[in-house]
């Protein structure tokens, strides 16, 4: 009895402050912050017409929840309750269970100022994290507590599932393999249902993109293509990748092929009009076209593919790369899209110095994920799933990605810090301090690269003439 009460009183206590952080997190950061594509977004909603540039997903539910208030703060309300709303689920069943340190290790997670940092900025990733963790709660909350999610929380955990794969292009790498992991299946089913589900939702979003939403082709399918190809052409000189002799020459002059992001290929950036004639080719030949270029120079694409996967994952970079501190203010606007208080922006510079420590680096997050997935020697579901979700998705990053903002990690590494937090009773300790010491060593090249690497321009517009 005695037992039960105090485990009951612990319930209690992480509920209050669970809702406490909830609660201050809306009050500090309110209206939430807009950048750049906060703003692209808005202007779509107010309009009433859509690109598939930004997720139109997003935008419609944007649109209805415009009865709610203007501006970005019903959206910002929604990311902020549904990841509040997912560590809550995970955390109660924890303290209930006896387990109030795996509980209150939850609570710091969700305060970590690279994590609610990004969380605060209405953007795609944070909604894609905030519809997983609170489809996460839901499913792994009834497990965490002994017993089969029910028909509601499942139906509830499919929807947010649905909406995270429609938010996020690459989501469904991370949420194919979450869910097959949930499910109580063999590993050949989990693969086959993994694999599937990744196929049908690349097949299928196009169409509900377009004809259920209402979105129109902006083109964004070809930035990948044209990014490799344009690193081919400059890494394989006679590459056939669609690119003439001098405009390649120009590309590789300007170094508009960079590791950081495709941005200098874009329409406005300084080589736009050099791959224009990619930029305007059949879907179909352009496709044809790039997968010719990697299975006739794999070493130029493998070399090109490491050199952003390491810009990205943030392992051999100077020190402030950018794109990984959390946004100070909201992007200047005409849009009447406010910026948060004093104390926000406070914390968030706050949140620019932790982001330069290995908390911030997406890398480590990999390392920690890959650690506690071999050392787990036990019924772990939710553990495990979390795991395999979280490297999936970072998986898929060595082929499909065309920028390095940390925000793009906000998924794997929430996903793995909680897992290392509900799986601690299942790890096998000397495995898993085996792979704890395997990435501190991956950490000392990091922080001479840091410390031996010129620093990096700070300003979008210095990235894209820096020659890195």
């Amino acid at each position: 009895m005695i037992r039960r009460f105090l485990r009951d009183r612990a319930a209690s206590a992480v509920g209050g402050g669970m809702l406490a952080g909830w609660a201050l997190t809306l009050a500090v950061y309110r209206p939430g912050f807009a950048m750049y594509d906060t703003l692209m977004q808005y202007r779509q909603v107010l309009s009433g017409r859509f690109d598939d540039w930004h997720p139109p997903a997003m935008a419609r539910l944007w649109q209805a929840l415009a009865p709610f208030g203007g501006g970005q703060a019903p959206l910002f309300v929604a990311q902020v309750t549904l990841y509040w709303l997912g560590f809550a689920l995970l955390a109660l069943p924890l303290a209930r269970a006896g387990r109030v340190r795996a509980a209150l290790a939850l609570g710091v997670i969700a305060i970590l100022p690279p994590f609610l940092g990004w969380q605060v900025v209405v953007l795609k990733d944070a909604q894609m994290t905030a519809a997983l963790l609170a489809a996460v709660g839901l499913i792994g909350g009834a497990g965490l507590a002994g017993r089969r999610p029910g028909g509601a929380e499942w139906l509830g955990a499919a929807a947010l599932l649905l909406y995270a794969v429609l938010v996020r292009a690459n989501a469904v790498f991370a949420v194919a393999p979450l869910v097959a992991m949930l499910l109580p299946l063999g590993w050949r089913w989990r693969t086959a249902l993994a694999l599937g589900g990744i196929a049908a939702t690349i097949a299928l979003s196009p169409l509900v993109n377009h004809r259920l939403l209402g979105a129109s082709d902006s083109g964004v399918t070809r930035t990948q293509p044209i990014y490799d190809l344009a690193a081919i052409a400059v890494r394989a000189p006679g590459a056939a990748t669609g690119l003439p002799p001098p405009v390649v020459a120009h590309i590789r002059a300007r170094g508009c092929v960079k590791p950081y992001f495709w941005d200098p290929l874009s329409d406005s950036g300084p080589c736009g009009d050099d791959v224009a004639p990619l930029a305007h080719m059949p879907m179909a030949r352009l496709d044809l076209l790039w997968v010719q270029a990697i299975a006739a120079h794999p070493l130029a694409y493998a070399a090109h593919r490491l050199a952003h996967l390491n810009s990205t994952d943030r392992w051999l970079v100077p020190w402030r790369w950018p794109g990984a501190a959390p946004t100070i203010r909201s992007e200047r606007n005409d849009l009447a899209l406010r910026s948060p208080g004093a104390i926000a922006r406070a914390l968030q510079r706050f949140g620019g110095y932790v982001v330069e420590t290995p908390i911030g680096w997406p890398f480590v997050w990999i390392g920690l994920a890959l650690a506690g997935l071999v050392a787990l020697d036990g019924e772990a579901v939710l553990a495990r799933a979390l795991f395999v979700s979280a490297l999936a998705g970072e998986a898929s990053f060595a082929a499909v990605s065309i920028a390095s903002d940390l925000r793009y990690h906000l998924w794997m590494m929430i996903a793995a810090a909680i897992g290392l937090a509900v799986g601690w009773p299942a790890f096998d300790r000397r495995r898993l301090c085996i792979g704890l010491a395997l990435v501190a060593f991956a950490c000392i090249p990091a922080i001479v690269a840091r410390i031996a690497l010129p620093l990096p321009p700070q300003t979008y517009a210095g990235m894209l003439d820096w020659a890195d």
